[in-house]
């Protein structure tokens, strides 16, 4: 992956500003991902969340704990349909692994970290989502190539 793609992740607008709805996208090939996921963040604040503000309002008074739901509920619907609205698969990074490379292979040290995560409900994926959100949000997380990991290993590589 480029630079540009190791370094993006989920990253919202100041909470409470008038674009708090909104990820923050660079210019590249990131930014496809990242406006699909956007799609699935508004349909989230404005039709599902339960709120007693206008449409609007409802865009514009969202705190960095909604936020965080808005996205892992995102991220989580569309691994489900993914999926085929059987299965998700999250992809998550662990500990550095200090092990050396088979000959004529070169390490990356990012897939070597990557662990799967297989759930039949889409509910207990929201959960784990939700509780690992900043590993898909936080500076350093890689978490676009994490997501993207996932949506391949949720959609099978057959399909």
């Amino acid at each position: 992956f480029s630079c540009e793609w190791a370094a993006a992740h989920f990253r919202f607008h100041p909470p409470h500003s008038d674009l708090a709805y909104a990820l923050q996208a660079g210019q590249g090939g990131t930014r496809a991902i990242l406006m699909a996921v956007q799609a699935h963040i508004i349909t989230y604040l404005l039709f599902t969340r339960q709120t007693e503000c206008t449409h609007l309002e409802r865009l514009c008074r969202v705190g960095q704990w909604e936020q965080g739901q808005a996205l892992a509920t995102a991220l989580a619907e569309t691994l489900w349909a993914a999926g085929g609205g059987a299965r998700a698969i999250v992809c998550l990074v662990t500990a550095p692994i200090t092990t050396m490379p088979r000959e004529g292979y070169r390490a990356s040290s990012f897939t070597e970290r990557i662990w799967l995560f297989e759930f039949s409900e889409k509910a207990a994926a929201l959960g784990f989502i939700s509780d690992h959100i900043n590993c898909f949000k936080g500076q350093g997380s890689h978490g676009v190539i994490l997501f993207l990991y996932s949506l391949l290993f949720s959609r099978t590589l057959e399909r």
